[in-house]
């Protein structure tokens, strides 16, 4: 499906910085880059040392080549930090904290001015417009508040576009689903996971999905493969776009991808700027090249990021829909590639399979253990409500042949009960990882 609606020209009401030629891009980055590298130096004690340590200073970047040569910034870093390290101006500028879980660590935080709430809400607001929002339309924001970004991130974005939102959030589910029945909305902000739950219960109430108010969702906060948009779009009847962003960098609004052509996310190269990197050995790869995503914040005040290692692994393409560049979808996370008895594999090639096999819901978690010294990985996929005993089991067994031929290794399959998963935020807990603690470390070498 390409989409339900006629979009006409989604250019008109570009901003100027979207119109930019990539020369006029390419100037204003270097000037905020350039500012930023400095304040960053001047202002945090963590960048002034690894920066000297390297025998480097902001004015040795004169080309935009030349941040390749500045050291990276990793979660590790930000977490040593904690909670206000990595501040780059007094605590009495800072208008909003948020903050990762810390559910495999510490947690991070993340401070913003009102200039960054301001400049956050302005990327989110073309993120939407990109996605084929426009001002008057009602947003249904399924994102969790909280310390989490995602939720005030879309919600402030949304209104600052002239929208009217409703705060959702996650949960409920029942709920929401009378919310979008009774306020009609006409987008739909929320990971793609919960949406597909979101789309199960309607059909549980006979509700059919296709006949809602819905026309655009606005999918991010976890990876998401083209088979899944294809299931929502035509289960949904809706337009179906990718949102990225992350925390340590700003949140939801780093990149969106444009309805007019649903082929990956710009990235908004004015305040972000992105390089591709080999993931193990740090080598900066050129534009086309699959490798880690590092982010260079250039218009942050209260925590600016230098070369932020994302672990996400993607790849640059040149610019369609808007100049800036794109980043192809997200294939996995740096730090997700399982190894299973040699064999290298990420959450998304189960994905790929779970969602073409009869019976099974697109909702799955991967809980790898050890017995002897063998891994053992166990693929724990929900069905779907109408599947029987019989379905269930013919699915269990079809999609252990398809992992280990499409993947080469083998896999313990359970079907379980819709609903059954763990979630957080609206997200599945892809991985589970209950080997003792010096066979992850093994893995992760």
């Amino acid at each position: 499906m390409t989409g339900t609606q006629n979009h006409g020209d989604h250019r008109d009401g570009l901003d100027a910085a979207e119109r930019m030629s990539r020369e006029e891009l390419t100037a204003l980055q270097l000037t905020r880059l350039r500012a930023t590298l400095r304040h960053a130096y001047d202002n945090v004690p963590f960048y002034r040392r690894s920066f000297d340590a390297a025998g480097l200073r902001p004015e040795d970047c004169s080309a935009l080549a030349d941040l390749a040569r500045f050291p990276f910034t990793t979660k590790a870093d930000l977490r040593e930090q904690y909670p206000f390290g990595m501040f780059a101006v007094d605590r009495s500028r800072v208008r909003r904290l948020h903050a990762s879980s810390g559910t495999t660590g510490t947690p991070t935080v993340v401070g913003y001015t009102e200039r960054d709430l301001d400049l956050w809400a302005g990327v989110v607001a073309r993120s939407l417009r990109a996605a084929g929002c426009r001002p008057g339309d009602t947003v249904h924001v399924a994102y969790g508040y909280g310390l989490f970004t995602g939720g005030l991130g879309a919600h402030y974005g949304a209104e600052r576009l002239g929208c009217t939102v409703i705060p959702a959030s996650g949960g409920m589910t029942e709920r929401q689903v009378r919310i979008i029945q009774d306020l009609r909305p006409r987008v739909i902000m929320v990971t793609p996971t919960y949406m597909l739950t979101l789309l199960d219960e309607f059909e549980r109430q006979g509700i059919d999905p296709r006949g809602t108010s819905l026309k655009v969702g606005v999918f991010g906060a976890e990876p998401w493969t083209e088979a899944m948009r294809r299931e929502i779009e035509e289960r949904c009847a809706i337009d179906a776009v990718d949102i990225y962003g992350l925390s340590e960098v700003i949140g939801p609004g780093v990149a969106q991808e444009c309805v007019e052509t649903k082929d990956g996310p710009h990235i908004w190269e004015d305040h972000f700027f992105p390089e591709i990197v080999d993931p193990v050995t740090g080598q900066a790869l050129p534009d086309g090249a699959h490798g880690e995503l590092v982010l260079t914040s250039l218009t942050k005040e209260a925590m600016p990021v230098i070369r932020y290692r994302t672990r996400d692994l993607t790849r640059l393409l040149p610019g369609t829909a808007r100049a800036f560049r794109r980043m192809e979808r997200i294939t996995g996370r740096a730090d997700d590639m399982l190894i299973v008895r040699g064999v290298n594999l990420f959450p998304s090639q189960i994905e790929e399979i779970v969602l073409h096999v009869p019976g099974l819901a697109p909702h799955f978690q991967l809980r790898l253990t050890r017995e002897g010294r063998m891994d053992r990985l166990t693929v724990r996929a929900e069905a779907r409500q109408e599947a029987t005993a019989a379905q269930r089991e013919a699915a269990a067994q079809e999609t252990a042949r398809r992992v280990k031929e499409g993947i080469g290794v083998s896999v313990t399959v359970e079907v379980v009960d819709p609903q059954t998963l763990e979630r957080s935020m609206g997200k599945l807990r892809r991985v589970v990882d209950e080997r003792p603690r010096e066979a992850a470390a093994r893995r992760s070498r």
